[in-house]
């Protein structure tokens, strides 16, 4: 199953630099600012089936990349966490408030 343009916009932030100029550009033009192909190819005064190539070979990268590392979802799921965390830290009644600050300090910890 292919994955959503939101997911592969993901992906791009974290493995883009990786990926060629043409191919940043082309994938980051599709993904983020949801031009067509044929509008991709106008704007960069190349055909579109070069821009579909540039585009097809970016994706697998990206998802190679990903298949590999795991960087996106573990930044998703700390992400989460980090949430968890800031959420149980409010929580906490004032005379907790140095475990809250060790609660919010993780939280900062893992979105950095």
């Amino acid at each position: 199953m292919k994955p959503d343009k939101p997911t592969m916009s993901l992906l791009l932030d974290a493995y883009g630099e990786l990926l060629t100029e043409k191919q940043r550009e082309c994938f980051e033009l599709y993904c983020n600012q949801d031009l067509t192909l044929a509008e991709i190819a106008e704007l960069m005064g190349v055909s579109r089936q070069g821009v579909h190539d540039a585009v097809t070979r970016a994706e697998a990268q990206l998802l190679r990349l990903e298949e590999i590392t795991h960087c996106a979802a573990r930044e998703r799921r700390d992400a989460g966490v980090a949430a968890e965390l800031e959420a149980l830290a409010a929580k906490l009644p004032a005379e907790q408030n140095e475990t809250a600050t060790i609660l919010a300090e993780l939280a900062r910890t893992l979105k950095e």
